[in-house]
């Protein structure tokens, strides 16, 4: 299995001591596999391939985008329960017009909790267009992979979209198929059939029980006073046959796939009990309205083949392509 680099570097004003969060993409592939046949989950069909991030958008990354184009935040892209929840990583300062975002202690590497299917989309946005600095305008979160014509009013995924919220499929393709298994569909996103042990973790949010099928379920991880917290992406040490890290614990993820008015996430969280993870093929589904934003829940993006497998967002300066290269994949409080 191999990923694609992408460097993409502030032209203006860049040093190498600039700070940066990267997004490290990995290729789902096999296209043309079938769905999955367990009763109540004909999902997992894709027939192409694409790219989607290794680990949840983190604290930091979405630091970023919020300091990028949300000075304003004429869209509400920060939710205060960020800053004031025990579970929350990401705190504002300032007034409208000069907000500015940091990332709380021990944070920075969580995932991203408190955001709407607005926001992530909101998010992609912003990758699809460069990473621009702005105010919230169709250059820089309003347009693009999609369109929006008011806060919560948006239309599907644009043809030739670079990045993207992962539909439902491409979701349920990443977390539970796998090509060499018989029937093709594993039933928890840790190549196994077996539920996963709960994580525990440190007084910081990393996981220290780590193994092939460990997951952030059931308030397992207590740190911070909290009973069940997120903990640091990619910790659990369990991945996705594709090699993603999470998707069966840590926050549940918004995907682009509606049903009616309301939209689908996937996925398991820290608060789900033992009983709710059982078989988590069939109960990984939540349908919520799209302004939904809480602590269990958050993102992951997908990106268009040959999108790299890593882009650097960095702080200052317009952005652009330098580099590219192909590289074999390393295995409310």
């Amino acid at each position: 299995m191999k990923r694609f680099f992408l460097v993409v570097l502030a032209v203006l004003g860049f040093s190498a001591s600039l700070p940066a969060t990267l997004i490290d993409f990995v290729k789902v592939d096999n296209p043309g596999n079938p769905d999955d046949t367990l009763p109540g989950s004909p999902f997992g069909g894709v027939d192409y391939t694409f790219l989607i991030s290794k680990y949840e958008i983190s604290n930091a990354q979405y630091t970023e985008f919020l300091n990028a184009v949300a000075k304003t935040d004429t869209y509400n892209l920060y939710r205060t329960d960020m800053g004031s929840g025990a579970r929350g990583g990401i705190t504002r300062s300032g007034s409208p017009g000069s907000y500015s975002y940091t990332t709380k202690a021990n944070f920075d590497n969580k995932p991203v909790n408190f955001v709407s299917v607005f926001d992530g989309l909101r998010f992609v946005n912003w990758l699809h267009n460069g990473q621009p600095t702005g105010l919230q305008t169709a250059s820089t979160t309003e347009d693009g992979a999609y369109t929006f014509s008011g806060a919560t009013t948006v239309g599907g995924r644009n043809s030739g979209a670079r990045f993207w919220l992962p539909s439902e499929d491409e979701w349920y393709k990443a977390a539970y198929y796998d090509p060499t298994k018989t029937g093709g569909y594993w039933y928890y996103p840790t190549q196994s059939d077996t539920q996963p042990i709960v994580a525990l973790a440190n007084s910081v949010g990393d996981i220290t029980n780590s193994g092939p099928n460990v997951a952030n379920f059931n308030f397992g991880v207590d740190w911070n006073s909290q009973d069940g917290m997120p903990s640091t992406i990619g910790t659990a040490g369990s991945t996705s046959y594709y090699g993603t890290f999470d998707q069966a614990g840590n926050v549940r993820e918004w995907t682009d796939s509606t049903s009616g008015s309301s939209w689908i996430s996937r996925g398991g969280s820290w608060g789900d009990s033992s009983g709710t993870f059982k078989d988590s093929r069939n109960v990984s589904q939540a349908i919520q309205g799209g302004t939904t934003e809480l602590n269990i829940l958050g993102f992951r993006v997908a990106a268009a083949i040959p999108e790299p497998s890593t882009v650097f967002l960095l702080t200052g300066g317009a952005l652009t392509l330098v580099a590219a290269r192909r590289h074999q994949r390393a295995t409310g409080a």
